[in-house]
């Protein structure tokens, strides 16, 4: 691989804003061998071409919550039911297209929250692969359920304490992470969780207890009170959804070292388009409130020190791989995050998390974005990669990525709603 020389106007490196350049990045065999300002280049190493110029980099995003396998920009119900009896070479098909097109809109590493199918493990597999051409896959495989409960098409069911030991063990020796599904999904008619958890203390806290001895993070599908409550005293490691947090919540996420990935996008669909579902105009009004609620608890457990990951949930009804996390940021800046709150939860902090190299640094592998403007100018410029590099690789098409009609006219307004 070539060495090439990248010169910027300022930079994010993971975890803060890089204001006063320019700046010179020297990059060879795939990895930073040298950031420094760019009138020192010429001392340390003159360029063998002319240097990329660009006015932003910052680290790959991290879509801290997908599932590849499912195409959520299908919105006819009836349809994707159906797909889910699709061949498996369909769905591996569709789940290729879907990390592609995640990776041409500056994604460079993915964590797929479940399939039944085992599509996630086959497309990490792929991306490990020399040119591949797909983001990293940090891949759950299947998360944990209770019989008859919500989860089917991402889970595996476990009855009781002996399954759910038996499970962590079996999961354990190939997932990255060990999913819990804790609750149901909401009810927006009603405005509330469907359901009561599907794990109590005990059985929640024996699944947690056992991954960590196994050496693996936890993460938990979960929202409502009952199941938060749940959720946080058995002590896992990230709380997906969280819907219907409260100020006590956050504070004891934060004692506890649990991170949360919000994942604004799916429910925000549902409000922007109540047509796809046929909600009531009373039920648009539960939306709103959920949504305004959520983003008051976001701001609170920023101020309070949890560790935000950001993540889409793509595959979700409505929401696209690549373009639903593009649209994730947008809302989590318009919910009260600054700009080096967002990009740091959709870059060094998921990494970190991990236990994975966060940081645009001398001797990092260089998976970056290079972007036409700073997003601490303009927000869209996160919308418009210029390059995508992955393992110091450049992607040569990255997309010119927009919203979904209707979304940006009306993103601001739920707030005002609630």
């Amino acid at each position: 691989m070539p060495a090439e020389t990248i010169i910027v106007d300022s930079y994010f490196d993971g975890e803060r804003h890089h204001e006063h350049g320019p700046y010179g990045f020297l990059i060879a065999d795939g990895r930073i061998t040298a950031i420094l300002p760019a009138a020192q280049l010429a001392l340390v190493a003159p360029p063998a071409a002319a240097p990329q110029r660009a006015a932003f980099l910052m680290p790959g995003l991290v879509d801290a919550h997908v599932h590849l396998f499912l195409d959520g920009t299908q919105l006819d119900a009836t349809r994707r039911a159906d797909y889910l009896k699709a061949p498996l070479d369909e769905m591996l098909a569709v789940a290729a297209h879907n990390a592609a097109a995640t990776l041409a809109c500056g994604i460079t590493t993915v964590r797929d929250a479940g399939d039944r199918f085992g599509i996630n493990h086959r497309l990490r597999a792929a991306a490990a692969e020399r040119d591949a051409g797909l983001p990293a896959v940090r891949s759950a495989g299947l998360g944990l359920k209770r019989p008859k409960r919500y989860g089917a098409f991402m889970g595996r069911d476990v009855a009781d304490s002996g399954e759910i030991v038996a499970a962590v063990h079996e999961l354990a020796a190939d997932c990255d992470d060990i999913k819990l599904i804790l609750t149901g999904i909401i009810d927006f008619d009603a405005g509330r969780v469907a359901g009561e958890p599907q794990f109590d203390l005990e059985s929640a806290a024996l699944a947690v207890r056992t991954a960590h001895a196994l050496g693996k993070r936890v993460f938990a599908h979960c929202s409502g009170t009952a199941g938060l409550d749940v959720a946080i005293a058995a002590k896992v490691d990230s709380i997906e959804h969280g819907f219907f947090m409260s100020c006590d919540r956050v504070r004891a996420m934060a004692d506890r070292g649990i991170a949360w990935t919000p994942t604004f996008a799916p429910v925000h669909f549902q409000w922007v388009r109540p047509e796809v579902a046929g909600w009531s105009p009373q039920t648009v009004d539960n939306i709103a409130r959920i949504l305004g609620e959520h983003a008051e608890n976001l701001v609170r457990a920023d101020a309070a020190g949890v560790t935000l990951l950001c993540g889409s949930d793509a595959g979700s009804h409505g929401v696209g791989h690549g373009t639903g996390l593009l649209d994730e940021l947008q809302w989590l800046h318009e919910a009260g995050l600054s700009v080096t709150a967002v990009l740091r939860a959709a870059t060094g902090a998921a990494r970190r998390h991990w236990g994975e190299p966060a940081l645009l640094a001398a001797g990092a592998a260089f998976d970056a974005v290079l972007l036409e403007a700073s997003p601490f100018e303009r927000f869209g410029a996160l919308r418009e990669p210029i390059v995508v590099f992955r393992d110091g690789r450049r992607l040569a098409s990255p997309l010119g990525v927009t919203t979904r009609p209707g979304a940006t006219e009306r993103s601001r307004t739920w707030l005002a709603e609630a």
